[in-house]
């Protein structure tokens, strides 16, 4: 039964692949190695728990071996052909089909409950301002101390040091496996330190970003 469930995924994740592959950008889900490095730090108590792009739900399943509750698991997942698996997979868990990049706007959460973020999302084939309202997105639900695990195939964090720098984050490498297709590292990304990213201040960050380029170039100029 696992055998033929795991081959059903393939191809399911193939033929998504074949039609979308800058959304799906693997051509089979990830492998359960990857999915215990990227669980590995993440604990029952860490609940609630968002996770963006489980697609078929290895990581998912991954999350309820290390004594996650189903019940506290969110999950949310753009792609409509992966909808119909998880709700019958994950009946408990809440499932949202969203677009990550608009979590700040989307008041799913009540204050700053997270204890983790899980991300299987193909960050290398977006755009930089899609993968910093993500950033920023769900850090503004996370409590104190926690992180966002992210994988990626390319050799370092998918999420861009300018990025990083303005939302006041940090990435770490803690670990990677060759047995994954394509081979794949795992990054955890937390804040550097206590960082308030509230609503209101998301929704004046581009006006923000255009006076400072306004700035800048007034500078070198020499206005």
């Amino acid at each position: 039964m696992i055998a033929k469930t795991a081959c059903s995924d393939f191809l399911h994740f193939f033929r998504s692949w074949i039609s979308n592959p800058l959304r799906v950008a693997a051509i089979a889900p990830s492998g359960d190695p990857l999915a215990r490095i990227m669980t590995s730090e993440i604990a029952a108590l860490d609940g609630p728990i968002i996770e963006l792009g489980p697609g078929t739900g290895v990581f998912t399943r991954a999350l309820l071996a290390r004594g996650v509750s189903e019940a506290d698991l969110t999950l949310i997942e753009y792609g409509p052909e992966f909808i119909s698996a998880l709700q019958s997979r994950f009946p408990t868990a809440r499932l949202l089909q969203m677009d990550a990049a608009h979590l700040a706007e989307a008041d799913i959460f009540e204050g700053e409950p997270v204890g983790a973020v899980v991300s299987g999302l193909p960050l290398l084939s977006m755009s930089p301002d899609k993968i910093a309202a993500i950033m920023a997105g769900v850090f503004t639900y996370m409590r104190p101390g926690g992180a966002v695990y992210q994988f990626t195939y390319g050799p370092r964090c998918p999420v861009p040091r300018p990025i990083l720098d303005r939302l006041g984050l940090e990435a770490v490498r803690i670990g990677g496996t060759v047995r994954n297709l394509p081979p794949a590292s795992v990054y955890r990304i937390s804040r550097r330190e206590p960082l308030e990213l509230s609503r209101e201040r998301l929704r004046y960050r581009k006006s923000e970003a255009e006076i400072d380029d306004i700035t800048a170039f007034s500078n070198d100029a020499g206005g």
